[in-house]
């Protein structure tokens, strides 16, 4: 995508090749002699020792955007980024392609408040549909050409997952990381507990927690925290995980085909999955951090989503339905007793148009996340 924004005015170096890795490892500073900006280094990652050089140009040149740096390994390259390039960079983290990307609509942070007269491009969705974008994930290489789906994430798991975090981490254990990832997404949708995951896989707690430290930041996985209100009755201080690319995650818990997730046990964490990670997107894909929280009161009154805009709060609820009741949105007014506002809620599930449930509630299709 950058090289074609790039177009002809931008030197592009990646960093794969060996004999660029070994002059930008060895000798940075002739480096960027030979290779002046305006440039685009791929897989910076491979050479940290780039890093403090590019800092002394952009210090000395003051020419923003004279370097562009792109890598596919986010845990080892945000660490040497944060530590070098300290207040000169700005980071943009691309997750998987949304919804809106695949079709070609424009991208726009996730809203509750819909105009009923002016509707953004709603596609008729049924569930299979649905659950064949769920099954197949993400990755921008699935949609570029047709792929085995076994295949490609076995790949994907094997390079960068395996390789990849076992070098930068030091991760001893290769099949108990597997084991721990395969466990993670059997949970995707549910509230953490180390302890369990520990026990499912054999380690301890404190490890089960560092590991799933790496998968946050590797972008594997997200941590949505409970919403937290002086006034309001909570006990749940654990957050709840969510896969970011729900195809890796069906790879992972082995089902072999949309219509078998469909009807499994496990059809509505993913269907969750799939929505929170949409919303998520959605934020990041607009440069802004996602202002979601989830609810969850030791009454057992739950909220899937809040979105906490200025102080203003949106529910939502996501349900695997093409009918829902009027009833799945009983646990918004607990929010009432914040002192905040309470903006629109909405129960995103399989319906086929916008309906309203009440004067500020909405159903709404899943095609317009």
């Amino acid at each position: 995508m950058l090289r074609k924004i790039a177009l002809d005015n931008r030197k592009y170096i990646t960093l794969d090749n060996p004999l660029m890795r070994d002059l930008a490892i060895n000798d940075p500073s002739l480096f960027l002699q030979r290779y002046k900006p305006p440039i685009l280094i791929d897989e910076i990652q491979y050479a940290p020792q780039l890093l403090p050089y590019i800092k002394m140009y952009v210090d000395e040149h003051k020419n923003k955007g004279d370097f562009w740096l792109t890598g596919s390994q986010m845990f080892h390259m945000m660490k040497n980024v944060s530590e070098s390039l300290a207040g000169i960079v700005g980071v943009l983290n691309m997750l998987g392609l949304s919804f809106s990307e695949i079709i070609g609509r424009k991208n726009e942070p996730f809203s509750t408040e819909f105009n009923l007269l002016i509707k953004k491009d709603l596609i008729k969705d049924d569930v299979l549909k649905v659950y064949k974008r769920i099954y197949k994930g993400a990755m921008p290489g699935l949609y570029e050409v047709e792929h085995d789906l076994e295949k490609f994430y076995s790949s994907y798991i094997n390079t960068y997952i395996q390789r990849d975090i076992k070098e930068l981490t030091q991760v001893a254990n290769e099949l108990s990381f597997m084991r721990f990832l395969q466990a993670c997404a059997a949970r995707t949708a549910q509230m953490v507990n180390y302890s369990e995951l520990a026990n499912d896989v054999g380690i301890s707690a404190p490890t089960a927690k560092q590991w799933l430290s790496i998968l946050i930041s590797c972008g594997i996985v997200t941590l949505i925290e409970p919403y937290f209100n002086n006034l309001l009755k909570r006990k749940v201080k654990a957050p709840n995980m969510y896969f970011l690319d729900t195809g890796l995650c069906a790879y992972l818990t082995r089902w072999t085909n949309p219509e078998s997730l469909e009807i499994s046990a496990m059809s509505g964490a993913f269907f969750e999955t799939y929505v929170i990670s949409e919303i998520i997107k959605s934020y990041i894909n607009d440069g802004k951090r996602p202002p979601i929280y989830y609810y969850r009161d030791s009454d057992q009154k739950e909220i899937d989503l809040i979105i906490n805009l200025n102080q203003k709060l949106y529910p939502i609820e996501i349900k695997k339905s093409g009918n829902p009741k009027k009833d799945a949105i009983k646990h918004f007014s607990v929010l009432n007793k914040t002192g905040l506002e309470i903006g629109a809620g909405n129960v995103i599930c399989l319906c086929d148009d916008i309906v309203p449930i009440d004067k500020k509630n909405y159903f709404v299709p899943i095609s317009l996340i």
